[in-house]
């Protein structure tokens, strides 16, 4: 299996860069392995993910303390995960 190698460098303004020796583009890779590529990060800012469940989440927490509202909370975190966040 050949693994798919991009670095990101801060002086290029974080634009990716390929080490060619190991890299492959993603033209080279199977179709049914691309959706096995992680994304490098996630597509939205951590505060703007999930607002259905972060208004649920925020609205129980006033209302009726944290430790009450455990389901809503991991809701959120599952909902973050599923948008690429490691919480």
């Amino acid at each position: 299996m050949t693994k798919l190698i991009i670095c990101y460098s801060s002086k290029m303004g974080g634009l990716p860069i390929e080490n060619t020796s190991t890299a492959i583009s993603l033209s080279q890779v199977p179709k049914d392995q691309k959706s096995a590529v992680p994304d490098s990060k996630p597509k939205k800012k951590i505060c703007c993910a999930c607002p259905d469940t972060k208004k649920l989440r925020d609205e129980c927490i006033v209302e009726h303390g944290e430790s009450a509202c455990e389901k809503w909370i991991e809701a959120h975190r599952k909902c973050l995960r599923a948008e690429g966040f490691n919480v």
